[in-house]
């Protein structure tokens, strides 16, 4: 729930195994998920105020995803803040995923693969992508994570120096353009006081270690923070070391009028390498192995990202102020694919090593003006935003001669760039005194183009182009019905274009991009309730998405995907959230979501390829893969600022459809994690030690799935029971 930020301790878990046909147990674990929610639901109609048990309450969270700071409670949207105790208190701090597990609504899986980004989906959007998040927006320190053409990576955010992670889900995400699930945004903290510095180190199950390094403070009005970590593990499974090397600096000028902020950062992935996915058999027998390819082949990734940005804002008088971002950075990425040699043969296909650079860029110049209208305040935002993206893409043979692995011949080589011009105006007017209206618009126009740079006997020139446009309203109406009790509806209309990993492939096995594919456009509906009072903080929303031209996987075969519009879908569901604080520093958390996400129009999908006619065909009313129908979490920490603490979190998660067809599910699973620490302060330094278990009872359980992946190996296990003991000590001068 948005109104605290809750240290969460995360999971692991499993549930015997339940595959396709366990409709009964799938109803009895709604109906338990059900009831623990509605047994913690507060009496709506006790007002806000002091607590006559002494219960200490926290302040109202502000919350900027409408681009000015609102308090999250009077904005009519799911809006959650992931404060730094929740981000740090006894985590590894070395993914995202460990602290997004209390949203309701979002789905962060750790993939145990760092080849492989984290596995995030919001309301079922994203759920489908393999690798990168896409669906879903991203941003850090106001800089877009998320690339033109829809999709993104977080593998650079420092956790370390992260002060706060807000999501926004629904109908006012399509305000942010090319997206239509919701909206991640990422904030480094910011220099302040004397200066500090802080040291951490970590280690944990499977060779895990992770070092941290971190500076802050502020001379006059001008603030810094630097900071740094270094991670590696030998992996859970066979086939899964990596390393990873993250640098973030956040520096901060400001006067009466004026505030400028830097933020420069960057990522190394020396070497991750790829278990790849389990069949059902594998997974069945030893979940920690990997199947023959990923050796044969070494199966690998390396990144290299760099990026820069500079935010400048001006508060012109009391009613008007400026914002100007502009940014830029680079990013290569290497990847060897388990692809059989045979298949290369053919001199259409573009080989089983991929090497992209890619240079981003882009501007976002914004007028925010507060003042009133008819004697009632209102906020108004416009701006203009820019962004492209240059895309050097080559492929290579995964072989030199009987040697595997190793990267060969050239087969592909091609420039690809994507640019975005957007409009978009949006503002908020309290025109009565229980009545907020908040409204906006945002135009969007994406164009794709490709030039193809081997043209090389039969390979033909593939060069062409595509271009994308949409008028992306959004609304939302807001009722005090009491301080502490408000009501709310919202409807948008949201547009997700192809991406250009799902653009790269023909279906037909002839090269180029697949400029056949179209974008897929999305309306939006929410209806919601908040409340605060001496029994809790609550947000419940019901949602219904109905999306047209559908983008799903048309083939997955031979290590390339291939894609399709295939209709329509509907994703309806409901979120629940609960939090409180029992006593003082004893919070308790719940978070519960159900979600039905089906294809709504009968389709079809190859088994082989090249794919002239599909040959199997995907009823209407299948679910949608990689959404589970059912999610609850809860947690009770114990946080006092000195001394001895200590939490508990637990997490289940019903069954999760692997393909289109439902042919074969990732069984549901509960697991329990738990975590003790310590706070001291020694002289004039502050040390924090913690140790935690995650996957306390040792379930044996699928983390995540590969949806659609076109040789069954779709289970992607997670660990047992494992550990992380961490130490951090930060001194001032």
């Amino acid at each position: 729930m948005p109104v605290h930020s809750l240290p969460a301790y995360p999971v692991g878990m499993s549930k015997s195994r339940a595959g396709p046909a366990a409709p009964d147990v799938d109803r009895a674990f709604s109906w338990a998920c059900a009831v623990l929610v509605l047994a913690a639901w507060p009496s709506a109609g006790r007002t806000q105020g002091a607590s006559t048990d002494g219960q200490v309450r926290l302040a109202p969270v502000v919350v900027t995803a409408t681009r000015t700071e609102e308090s999250a409670f009077e904005l009519p949207a799911s809006i959650d803040r992931i404060g730094v105790e929740t981000i740090r208190d006894g985590r590894p701090q070395v993914n995202i995923s460990e602290s997004l597990g209390g949203v309701a609504g979002l789905l962060a899986r750790d993939r145990q693969n760092y080849a492989q980004d984290v596995q995030i989906s919001v309301r079922g959007f994203g759920a489908r992508s393999t690798f990168g998040i896409r669906g879903v927006r991203l941003y850090v320190d106001g800089i877009p994570a998320t690339l033109p053409d829809g999709q993104g990576q977080i593998t650079n955010v420092d956790l370390g120096s992260a002060e706060r992670i807000e999501v926004l889900r629904g109908p006012f995400s399509a305000l942010y353009g090319n997206s239509s699930g919701g909206v991640i945004q990422v904030f480094t903290e910011e220099g302040s006081g004397a200066p500090t510095l802080g040291a951490s180190v970590g280690a944990g199950s499977y060779g895990a270690l992770r070092f941290g390094l971190k500076a802050s403070g502020a001379v006059g009005a001008f603030g810094y923070v630097v900071s740094g970590s270094t991670f590696r593990t030998d992996g859970y499974r066979d086939h899964s070391a990596a390393e990873r090397n993250i640098g973030n600096a956040k520096l901060t000028w400001h006067d009466d009028a004026n505030r400028w902020t830097l933020v420069v950062n960057s990522v190394a992935l020396p070497k991750a390498q790829d278990p790849l996915g389990l069949t059902r058999a594998q997974f069945d027998t030893d979940p920690r192995g990997v199947d023959p390819v990923a050796t044969t082949f070494d199966t690998r990734k390396t990144v290299d990202q760099t990026q820069l940005g500079i935010v400048y804002e001006r508060r012109i008088d009391a009613v008007n102020s400026l914002r100007a971002l502009v940014y830029g950075g680079h990013r290569n990425t290497e990847q060897f694919q388990a692809i059989p040699v045979g298949p290369q043969a053919s001199p259409l296909h573009p080989g089983g090593v991929i090497a992209l650079g890619r240079d981003y860029r882009g501007t976002d110049l914004r007028w925010t003006a507060k003042t009133r209208l008819a004697d009632a305040p209102v906020t108004l935002v416009a701006g203009v935003a820019y962004d492209a993206l240059e895309e050097h893409r080559l492929g290579y043979q995964n072989f030199i001669g009987p040697t595997l692995g190793v990267q060969g011949a050239l087969r592909r080589d091609e420039n690809n760039d994507v640019a975005n011009f957007d409009q978009y105006v949006q503002g908020s007017w309290q025109f009565a005194e229980r009545w907020t209206l908040h409204a906006g618009v945002r135009h969007s126009s994406v164009r794709f183009s490709s030039e193809d740079r081997y043209v090389v006997g039969t390979n033909p020139d593939d060069s062409g182009r595509l271009r994308f446009g949409a008028t992306l309203p959004a609304f939302g109406l807001m009722f005090a019905a009491t301080p502490a009790l408000h009501f709310y509806v919202s409807a948008g209309r949201g547009f997700e274009t192809p991406t250009l990993n799902e653009l790269a492939y023909r279906p037909n096995g002839l090269t180029g991009l697949n400029l056949a594919l179209g974008a897929a456009k999305s309306d939006s509906y929410e209806a919601g309730v908040k409340t605060r009072n001496d029994w809790g903080d609550v947000n419940v929303a019901l949602f219904e998405t109905r999306t047209a031209n559908e983008i799903a996987t048309l083939s997955n075969v031979g290590g390339r995907s291939t894609f399709q519009n295939v209709g329509s879908t509907r994703r309806r569901g409901l979120e629940a959230a609960w939090s409180r604080d029992l006593r003082e520093n004893l919070r308790a958390q719940l978070a519960y979501t159900w979600l039905d996400a089906r294809y709504r129009d009968t389709f079809a999908t190859c088994t082989v390829t090249p794919c002239p006619v599909p040959n199997l065909t995907i009823p209407a009313g299948n679910r949608i893969p990689g959404i589970a129908r059912d999610s609850l979490y809860g947690a009770l920490a114990w946080v006092p600022p000195l001394g001895w603490r200590g939490g508990v979190e637990a997490r289940a998660l019903s069954r999760v459809w692997v393909n289109d067809a439902n042919a074969d599910a990732a069984a549901g699973f509960a697991v329990v994690n738990a975590n003790v620490g310590y706070v001291a302060r020694v002289g004039g330094v502050d040390v924090t030690g913690f140790a935690r278990v995650d996957n306390v009872l040792a379930r044996r359980y699928a983390g995540s799935v590969i949806v659609n992946e076109g040789n069954s190996r779709f289970f992607e296990p997670a660990p047992g029971r494992n550990w992380t003991v961490g130490l951090a000590a930060t001194v001032g001068f």
